[in-house]
């Protein structure tokens, strides 16, 4: 991001305002609709960061590091709320083609308590992260193995969010062979 930061800051203002502002989603909620498209468009880097950024948000424990692990495998096997289950089928929907999405998805979100605001904002980070993963697979990203760089990471991004992290932490750049 550092080699285009005319485009870093608005990119970078979008996730802020997507996944931390002021919202009846939780923000580890919006977190987990991030991560599942991205393990759906198995972008390692996105889903390992907002993966932990999510489990951050729900307290930072093991359990929420493997609730996190389960809801990528079959978010329908696990303990999440059945609005939360509804909307990442939404989500699941959007990653797969905007058009995949029906209105008995949203009806059945609603019935479930999701409100249209919500089921809005569930398809838009839905999207932006199908235009974030496909940015960040494009670029090569370098994805770290080290599961505790993405727990730290984690931490960062769910104390001081998405606009102050980037200013805060190194960049990690593409290497060109």
């Amino acid at each position: 991001m550092v080699f285009s930061p005319e485009t870093t800051k608005p990119l970078c203002d979008l996730v802020q305002v997507l996944l931390t502002g002021p919202h009846t989603l939780t923000p580890a909620e919006r977190e987990l609709i991030a991560t599942y498209v991205s393990s759906q468009n198995d972008c390692i880097y996105c889903q390992s960061c907002h993966g932990s950024t999510a489990a951050q948000h729900l307290g930072g424990s093991d359990a929420d590091y493997e609730l996190i692990a389960q809801i990528k495998q079959n978010y329908q096997a696990t303990p999440i709320s059945a609005k939360m289950k509804a909307l990442l089928a939404i989500a699941g929907k959007v990653q797969k083609g905007g058009k995949q999405v029906t209105a008995s998805d949203v009806d059945r979100a609603r019935q479930h308590g999701a409100t249209d605001k919500e089921v809005h904002d569930t398809v838009l980070i839905a999207a932006a992260f199908c235009m974030y993963n496909r940015y960040v697979d494009g670029l090569a990203t370098w994805a770290p193995s080290d599961a505790n760089m993405y727990r730290e990471n984690g931490r960062r991004l769910a104390e001081v969010g998405y606009v102050e992290s980037t200013a805060q932490s190194p960049a990690i750049e593409k290497k060109y062979a």
